[in-house]
């Protein structure tokens, strides 16, 4: 029997009798499951950054629109779930929606090994990756049914913190488990090839120095310097007699010249506008395809245990029944608050390791994404589970203020401090340093709302689901905002700050509502803890919902 025929949280008997046992070993199954949900939507940002490097021909905007696809998706499918647990519960939910993931990671282990695999086809994959995304608004929504009220932030924190850990999970064991032979049916290696720009080359262009990185970007190459004598006399630069603009740059053939790589683009209207003069640094043998076939059998078991142990709450209502909370201010003040927290922090997790990059990785020397890309939601992550049972003291709202307040401190270091705008790799440190502040301060919001959310739905449970689950839903557009638009600043203005610019405005009005509406003395639902109190137990006794 998949439904229980009873349940009664706040029924302190109830729960110790039998509630308990119940609620607690759902959470245990479910936040396994969330884990690999995360871990699958992410596993894009991975992979994305060894595309190049393993032969793929894909520019730095479109690998961005790669990382930013599972957003796209797992945010619309995440309004879809926001429903889905009230129709069908949670038994049933979960157990498909684990074993869904399985079609996009079988997909992409044959997509990596094969260099025809054209754009698009990753662009689906991506798209189809979002099913990892799309399924944690039923996972929440699912959890704050299970638990009484003064345990929500607790087992809500703990659900969603150990679950985004799935994020660094994907980012960290990546570059481990791609160098080597996992499953011998796919071990076919692809080749791995890392160069550095080399210091001594320097690209001179035919355009003003005021001019916007646009134009300065398309402007054609007037000259080829190389201040190393051995390196220039096995590079050849022609140039156009009338125009005198760079027209070709080719390397001679020869031992000398083995681990060089010239590489030359050219704009509209035909010119050579970009030279690359790189030194490959390492060669090796990986296994991409790893990267996505390792999850397969561990999602296919976990489906299996989730449609055997799983029971679903009571708690029903038509798809035509929920759409009340969309009438109510709340729902947009929650979801507006959440794009601040949760939105940041998977925003930044797909977009980091490209970041890392695109503005660091044009250095010599220049640090491998990868190796630090996980520990920013690793970081996030932790805090999450950790702000759980702060947040049912100290009161979700409180903590979610000085979540906004630490964000945007966060972003005004990046843009005065020149972090987005470096000129040289030793910046690295305080860009890595600062940008693991941010992610600790969206983990800290992350763990805070969902305190915060169910109190102010605290005169009805079912509402206060659906307002998680639509929240998370709109969030979840991060990875895709995020990626897309720091790629698209990047390309168009050379440099990310007006992203940053952006998204302090937007902090500043999130934690302003969320200071006028839930944090502020006599807020109209105010949580304030379990040490102060909150809006519902003043007014629960008297209180009508309008």
């Amino acid at each position: 029997m998949s439904w229980l025929t009873r349940w009664e949280p706040e029924n302190q008997q109830f729960w110790e009798k039998e509630g308990g046992k119940i609620a607690w070993t759902t959470l245990t199954i479910t936040t396994f499951s969330l884990i690999f949900s995360f871990a699958t939507w992410f596993v894009m940002s991975a992979v994305a950054v060894r595309l190049p490097q393993i032969g793929f021909k894909f520019t730095p905007v479109e690998l961005f629109w790669l990382a930013a696809m599972p957003g796209l998706a797992g945010g619309t499918l995440r309004i879809i779930h926001t429903f889905l647990i009230p129709i069908f519960g949670t038994r049933l939910v979960i157990s498909i929606a684990t074993w869904l993931k399985i079609i996009p990671c079988v997909w992409l282990v044959f997509a990596v090994q094969d260099l025809n695999t054209s754009y698009g086809t990753f662009m689906i994959i991506a798209l189809l990756l979002g099913f990892g995304g799309g399924d944690f608004s039923s996972y929440m929504p699912s959890t704050s049914l299970y638990f009484p009220k003064r345990l929500q932030g607790t087992a809500l924190g703990i659900q969603a913190g150990i679950g985004n850990f799935g994020v660094s999970l994907t980012q960290f064991v990546t570059p481990w488990i791609i160098g080597f032979v996992l499953i011998g049916a796919y071990a076919v290696p692809q080749k791995f090839v890392k160069a550095d720009p080399i210091k001594e080359v320097k690209i001179v262009k035919e355009v003003a120095p005021d001019a916007v990185p646009k134009v300065k970007k398309a402007a054609p190459v007037k000259d080829v310097q190389i201040s190393d004598a051995a390196l220039a006399a096995n590079i050849t630069v022609t140039k156009d007699p009338n125009t005198g603009l760079v027209t070709a740059v080719d390397k001679v053939v020869n031992e000398a010249t083995t681990d060089i790589v010239v590489k030359t683009g050219k704009n509209q209207a035909g010119a050579v506008n970009s030279v690359e003069i790189k030194k490959i640094v390492a060669r090796k043998d990986i296994w991409l395809q790893n990267s996505a076939l390792w999850y397969i059998p561990i999602l296919a078991i976990t489906g299996i245990i989730a449609i055997l142990l799983l029971k679903s709450v009571p708690v029903k209502a038509t798809f035509a029944q929920q759409l009340d909370i969309f009438k109510d201010k709340h729902t947009w003040f929650c979801t507006i608050i959440y794009i601040m927290t949760f939105g940041s922090f998977s925003g930044f997790a797909a977009a980091f390791p490209l970041m890392i990059k695109t503005i660091y990785g044009v250095f010599p020397g220049g640090p491998e994404p990868l190796k630090y890309a996980f520990i920013g939601p690793l970081v996030g992550s932790l805090i999450r589970v950790i702000m759980g049972w702060p947040s049912d003291k100290l009161g979700g709202a409180i903590v979610t203020t000085i979540s906004g307040i630490g964000l945007i401190i966060g972003c005004c270091i990046l843009l005065f401090g020149g972090l987005l705008t470096p000129t040289g790799v030793e910046q690295f440190p305080a860009f890595l340093w600062t940008m693991l502040f941010i992610f600790l301060m969206s983990g800290i919001g992350n763990a805070s709302t969902f305190r915060q959310f169910p109190i102010a739905y605290a005169f009805n449970p079912r509402q206060g689901a659906g307002v998680i689950g639509f929240s998370a839903a709109i969030a979840a557009y991060g990875p895709f905002v995020f990626s897309s638009m720091i790629g698209t600043a990047i390309d168009t203005y050379g440099n990310a700050k007006i992203f940053f610019w952006c998204a302090i405005a937007f902090y500043v009005i999130a934690t302003l509502i969320n200071w006028q509406y839930y944090t502020k003395p006599g807020a109209e639902r105010g949580d304030w803890g379990t040490i102060w109190g909150t809006w519902w137990d003043k007014a629960k006794d008297t209180w009508k919902q309008a």
